[in-house]
């Protein structure tokens, strides 16, 4: 299908804490969305960060609103008409009230996860005025082309998210890897068994055979302006 497109959407960065980053230095990520050009209506996949005290202290972040992000794209907040979040951490879901009565796709253990579980995220954006969930159970077509597959390993709800267009099909990884880099790595890890390489060797995620089976031209990312490609 040709006639779905698939763009960046920049909703800004933080600063995640040398503590977190396994390197002894602070790190700049970017906070992406990716908006899905539809027949089917437009599709937007994560919505930015939410606000807290908190958080703000912790990761600094620098927020572009969520009309700001999509006019640099040429669309509005009223034309989105379908929301899927990865998962719902405060940097993916945070645009969400922002578009009551849009259904948002999302694994049911996902929203169960955030839902109950403290600190998982920010709690008013998961139940806020008009929120409308589709809980989804595993692996589901949800607009022609459009396909949600389970990646979890970030969080045990998390998804991404596959677009079959005519002149390749686009992933959009989410946070299933937190850069290309990584997704490079289980790729050739998951070659080199193949290739009967002998142990020890990494094992990458049980999903990743079925991620690759659609044949992506590339790979794109939450975290990552990178593009993976074959």
């Amino acid at each position: 299908m040709t006639d779905i497109n698939v763009r960046r959407i920049d909703f800004g960065y933080f600063i995640r804490p040398a503590e977190e980053t396994g390197t002894g230095s602070p790190r700049v990520e970017p906070c992406l969305g990716y908006l899905v050009e539809h027949p089917g209506g437009a599709l937007l996949v994560d919505t930015g960060m939410g606000a807290d005290p908190d958080v703000d202290a912790h990761y600094r972040p620098h927020r572009v609103p969520l009309p700001e992000a999509l006019a640099a794209v040429g669309a509005r907040p009223e034309d989105i008409r379908h929301v899927a979040n990865c998962h719902l951490h405060f940097d993916h879901s945070g645009g969400n009230p922002a578009l009551p009565g849009r259904p948002i796709y999302t694994q049911r253990l996902e929203l169960e996860i955030a839902r109950t579980v403290e600190d998982h995220t920010l709690p008013w954006l998961i139940d806020s005025p008009g929120a409308v969930y589709e809980e989804l159970e595993g692996e589901a077509e949800i607009l022609p082309g459009v396909v949600v597959v389970p990646t979890p390993g970030h969080t045990a709800g998390h998804q991404s998210l596959v677009v079959r267009r005519g002149d390749g099909t686009v992933i959009v990884a989410g946070q299933s890897h937190d850069h290309a880099v990584g997704f490079t790595a289980d790729v050739l890890a998951g070659r080199a068994g193949r290739d009967g390489a002998e142990a020890p060797l990494p094992f990458p995620p049980a999903w990743m055979e079925r991620l690759l089976s659609f044949d992506p031209a590339r790979v794109v990312f939450a975290h990552d302006n990178a593009v993976w490609t074959p």
